[in-house]
Parts: C-alpha cells; structure tokens; sequence
C-alpha cells in the first residue's frame, strides 16, 4: 500500500517550475506560489493549476475571478518562499507591475500571463482550476526556478 508520505517523496522527484499566481482584490493582492501549473490547450489558450481546500489565498483568488501568473525564474527562490509563508505581507518590499485587469506580475518574472477563471473541479484535498489566458509577454532571459525533492534546483547546461 502506498501511504502519504511515500507517494509525496516519489511525486517530488518529479522537477517542476515554480509560478506565483496573484489577484487584484477589493481587499488588496492577494497571491500564492505553486509548481502545480501546466498548459492545457492551445486553442483556446488554456492553463491549469491546483489550489489546496487549505490554502487561505485561494478564496480571495476564486472570488476575483482570475488572476495572474508570472513564470519565476532562478533569482526568486527568496521571492518564491515569501509567498509560501502564511501571514506575511507577501507584497511590501518590491515593484509589482500590474495587468490591464489589475493583476500583480512580478516585473523580473521570465514570463507573465492574465487568466480568467472558467472551470473549477474538485480534486481530493485540492480544486483543479482551468483558466483562459488573455495576455501574457515574455520578460527576463535567465534560467528558470526548478523545484526538485523538496528543495529549489538549478538546470546545468
């Protein structure tokens, strides 16, 4: 039988990259970082990516309606763990560039995206969220922000 543990030591030796997903909200930014982010279609322009029913950001982001995404890239492993932390002022500290729907993007991301939300499925302990992408542009040339084993990589060439 595979117990929790297991099955998450075996999932992270599967390398992801790292994103932030961020919203505009009445009550300010709200954002969260993820390494469960993919494409799903190209027509439309589809993404998908996974909120845990934990997460306390997530609501605020589902109410928004969409959000932003910005690729990160191998500087922002400090940038990644903020994000990662509960309570803190995630947005205090930096210049964020915003979407024409408001969205924070960090301004060096590697790339950045503005979504709007359109399905949203339950999935165990955790909501699979599909979203159409609306704009989007590449930004910084650098190496990406890899997440291996627990711990953040970096790719040798």
């Amino acid at each position: 039988m595979l117990d929790q543990r297991s099955f998450r030591d075996i999932l992270g030796r599967f390398t992801t990259g790292v994103a932030l997903i961020t919203a505009h909200t009445p009550e300010g930014p709200v954002g969260m970082a993820v390494n469960s982010f993919t494409s799903v279609s190209l027509d439309p322009r589809l993404v998908a990516m996974c909120a845990a029913h934990t997460s306390t950001t997530w609501p605020a982001i589902r109410a928004a309606g969409g959000f932003a995404v910005t690729i990160l890239g191998e500087g922002h492993a400090e940038l990644c763990r903020t994000f990662s932390l509960r309570g803190t002022d995630r947005f205090s500290g930096r210049n964020w560039a915003h979407t024409r729907a408001g969205h924070p993007v960090a301004p060096d991301g590697l790339a950045w995206l503005d979504c709007r939300i359109t399905q949203i499925h339950p999935a165990g302990d955790h909501d699979l969220v599909i979203a159409e992408a609306t704009e989007g542009a590449l930004a910084e040339q650098a190496g990406p922000l890899v997440f291996h084993a627990g711990r953040f990589a970096e790719l040798v060439a």
